[in-house]
């Protein structure tokens, strides 16, 4: 019986980290550009020795430093630039947990279909 608890409290943690990892948050839109001046502030998640190309950003702070440089980070919306969709998950869920508003994002190798 103690050996089938173990088992499906252990199948339920690797669910729960499969799930961070590799399922995007719905409700948040893909666009090329979220530079806003007003409203939006661009935050650049990739790290630091990948280009910057023509990706303007306001704030850049790579996911491994999302922790430590939260409080640099204004309470307006966000878009959120990231390197892959990995990279992506995690450091979108882990803005929203920490309760600022994701208003879009974009990969630096994806088009985002063209969206404007």
């Amino acid at each position: 019986m103690s050996t089938y608890f173990i088992v499906i409290v252990v199948g339920l943690l690797l669910c729960i980290m499969l799930y961070r990892r590799y399922f995007p948050l719905v409700g948040i839109p893909c666009k090329k550009t979220g530079h806003d001046k007003t409203s939006t502030v661009v935050v650049d998640i990739r790290d630091y020795n990948i280009g910057m190309g023509n990706h303007p950003s306001d704030l850049r702070i790579p996911y491994a430093y999302l922790k430590r440089f939260i409080q640099e980070i204004p309470n307006r919306k966000l878009h959120v630039i990231a390197n892959d969709r990995l990279e992506l998950n995690l450091g979108v869920r882990y803005l929203v947990s920490k309760g600022y508003q994701v208003d879009s994002y974009q990969l630096s190798n994806c088009s985002c279909g063209n969206k404007e």
